[in-house]
């Protein structure tokens, strides 16, 4: 049998958080265009209050958010059994926060701006990642 490099068709749910409305709204337009289902959430408190009805494979996270940030609604999604893939999407970019991000469980950190690309390439990935582990 010959082994092939998996490649993925899988269309993630994706919870977009990030407490600019615009900016959640518009890039959850724009991945609903490339044929992802995808939810917005204005900020970390409507984030968690979400998640577990919509039941994201994914969420598109920003760092930088007022009252719960981006590291806190990780921290809550961790603690939970169906804890989904953790993208952060922020313009904090620095090693500290890299590092940071990497203890705190995301799986992934992309630098804002990103491409669209760039975010889709990354969400349709999680298929691939999840059935390296399964």
């Amino acid at each position: 049998m010959i082994a092939t490099a998996p490649t993925s068709t899988f269309s993630p749910r994706v919870l977009v958080v990030d407490d600019y409305c615009e900016v959640a709204d518009l890039l959850t337009e724009v991945l609903s265009l490339h044929g992802i289902v995808a939810c917005a959430a204005h900020g970390g408190e409507e984030a968690l209050r979400l998640a577990p009805a919509f039941r994201p494979d994914a969420l598109l996270l920003d760092l930088g958010m007022l009252n719960i940030d981006g590291f806190d609604v990780a921290a809550a999604l961790r603690r939970s059994a169906s804890c989904p893939y953790l993208v952060a999407l922020s313009a904090w970019d620095d090693p500290a926060t890299r590092a940071r991000t990497r203890a705190a469980g995301f799986d992934a950190h992309l630098r804002k701006p990103s491409s669209i690309d760039t975010i889709v390439a990354t969400l349709r990935g999680i298929g691939v990642a999840r059935s390296r582990v399964n």
